[in-house]
């Protein structure tokens, strides 16, 4: 069969059922393919939106997600979306035409060195040179993007590979010579974790995104109640432990909540899962680890030590280890130690509940997003764009069943979060999904509207519209001295115009009686539906932790 058919086949035997993509003179002989075969094909209007699709069904689904682009343009335009997946370990496989083998090298019309450029931001990167390369490229690259911590990987296919014909063998075992994915975590190690925590006298959780990624839910929850230990996440980790559970603290860090940010400077002990202690996390590196036992849990051994001095390091899959933990810990009874610690966080998360001042305004950020939270199931899904609208989702949207919330944390990419909800949407279709979104951001993937709805996506995009780039004149005004240059966005476009000539439902919300009546109307639709909110340009996302400052240090609302 042709290399073209090998792909599809393969990709049949992966279980893929959609590709996101755009075609192109390099990769047609693929696309031709999906006349012959079961494969549905989401057409997208720019590539990069197509790897933030496969990025948010990769991330709902934790299978790779799928999309193609063409050679030259086609194949730099999705590396936006490639970065944004590596950073945020989201698995995705990335298929691009290549010019012919002949003329790799030749500077050839629509040629790119796609290999070079993308070999910094993937796991592995292939390039098969005759077809019958091309099943075993897919069959490693899926179990590369899935397996350990998870990534995106690119498979660049020459047209020539595409359209040449040879005797194909699908594998089914292989090796791939220095990748070692799993490891069993130390039974030992996690006896001195347990030894360590149970000896703090103010220990406390902190989940990240790989608590997610490998959905030990349940087993973070039985541990956190087993030791009595307060939670607090990254903001890539929101959603990995119920924010109404009454161990939760919400997110740390730059944007996290104010008990979450107070309580982790105090504590003394620290059980990490799956964190990369980011410095939009933890602040300035030396003053977080100061008089701070790290205990960190992590997949890829060489996150360990990276940013923080580690005493104890537990190798392995995060939901593994902590199974371990589980099993180790029954029958312990921490007894009135945990009683003054415990005492003292749920008085630090009820003072700042009841004295953390938020806008004043009918429409302030807070009181939308907590409006939002109370009319969306729980098990809806939630994906946020990049921006002031991203912080707040942090500090005043609650997740309440783990593994529903999204967002580009490591890259912070513009435009992600609605293309990701449509990508989320075809993963789960059977749930509401709703990007929460700036004007800022959406502008620049609003064309994926085009998808949505003809490909019967019925995605909600909630616009905090401020007219401005929010999170840019927020730092103006905090470090520029109000020297205001380049965030303001006028009001262009009209958002409800702009949905409508989509053929997407377009609402606006200028009181809360509208913004339910919006969310509950957006809920029924069966299109893709944009509610503009129109908010205050003035409003700052509060606490703020400033660059190099301790968590400690927060900015907080007069």
């Amino acid at each position: 069969m042709t290399g073209a058919r090998a792909l599809m086949a393969a990709m049949e035997k992966e279980g893929v059922r959609q590709v996101f993509g755009l075609p192109g003179g390099a990769n047609l002989p693929m696309y031709d393919e999906f006349s012959r075969c079961d494969i549905r094909h989401i057409l997208v209007r720019h590539e990069q939106s197509a790897a933030h699709m496969a990025d948010g069904f990769g991330r709902v689904s934790r299978k790779p997600g799928v999309c193609f682009a063409t050679s030259g343009p086609g194949a730099t335009n999705i590396l936006t979306g490639i970065a944004t997946a590596q950073a945020d370990s989201a698995p995705m496989v990335a298929v691009t035409g290549q010019v012919p083998v002949a003329m790799i090298g030749r500077d050839a019309f629509q040629e790119s060195d796609i290999i070079g450029m993308a070999n910094p931001v993937v796991k592995y990167a292939f390039q098969p040179r005759t077809p019958s390369e091309v099943p075993g490229s897919v069959r490693k690259g899926f179990y590369i993007a899935e397996t350990g911590r998870p990534g995106p990987v690119l498979i660049d296919i020459p047209k020539d590979v595409q359209q040449d014909e040879a005797d194909m063998e699908f594998p089914d075992e292989f090796s791939i010579r220095g990748y070692h994915p799993w490891s069993d975590p130390d039974v030992a190690a996690v006896e001195r974790a347990i030894s360590t925590l149970l000896h703090a006298q103010r220990p406390i959780i902190l989940a990240g995104g790989g608590a997610i990624i490998s959905s030990a839910f349940a087993e973070l929850q039985a541990v956190a109640e087993a030791l009595m230990l307060p939670v607090v996440t990254t903001f890539k980790g929101k959603g990995s432990f119920p924010e109404n559970h009454p161990l939760s603290l919400g997110p740390i860090g730059m944007h996290g909540h104010a008990e979450a940010n107070k309580m982790m400077a105090e504590a003394d002990c620290v059980l990490a899962i799956g964190t990369r202690f980011s410095d939009r996390s933890v602040g300035t590196f030396e003053e977080f680890e100061r008089r701070l036992k790290i205990i960190h849990m992590d997949v890829d051994p060489a996150e360990i030590g990276k940013n923080q001095t580690t005493q104890i390091a537990v190798v392995g899959d995060v939901r593994a280890s902590l199974r371990i933990m589980v099993r180790l810990l029954s029958g312990t009874d921490v007894g009135e130690r945990r009683t003054p610690w415990l005492e003292h966080a749920k008085e630090t998360k009820s003072y700042w509940k009841e004295n953390l001042k938020t806008h004043p305004g009918e429409m302030g950020a807070a009181k939308i997003l907590r409006k939002l939270r109370q009319l969306l199931p729980a098990d809806s899904v939630v994906t946020t764009e990049v921006g002031q609208h991203q912080m707040w989702a942090s500090l005043f949207y609650d997740v309440i069943q783990p593994g529903t919330f999204f967002s580009s944390t490591g890259l912070g990419t513009m435009g992600w979060g609605f293309p990701a909800a449509i990508g989320a949407k075809v993963a789960r279709p059977g749930v509401p999904v709703v990007d929460i979104a700036g004007d800022g951001s959406f502008n620049m993937t609003e064309n994926s509207l085009a998808t949505a709805v003809l490909e019967d996506i019925p995605v909600i995009v909630l616009i905090m519209n401020n007219y401005s780039l929010g999170m840019v004149a927020q730092w103006q005004r905090t470090f520029y001295d109000r020297r205001m240059v380049g965030v303001d966005q006028g009001r262009c476009p009209d958002y409800v115009k702009l949905a409508e000539s989509y053929g997407a439902l377009g609402l606006r919300a200028q009181s809360m009686d509208e913004l339910e009546r919006a969310i509950k109307e957006a809920l029924s639709s069966e299109v893709a539906a944009v509610i503009d909110v129109p908010i205050d340009p003035e409003e700052d996302v509060l606490p703020f932790v400033a660059p190099g400052t301790p968590l400690k240090e927060m900015i907080l609302p007069s």
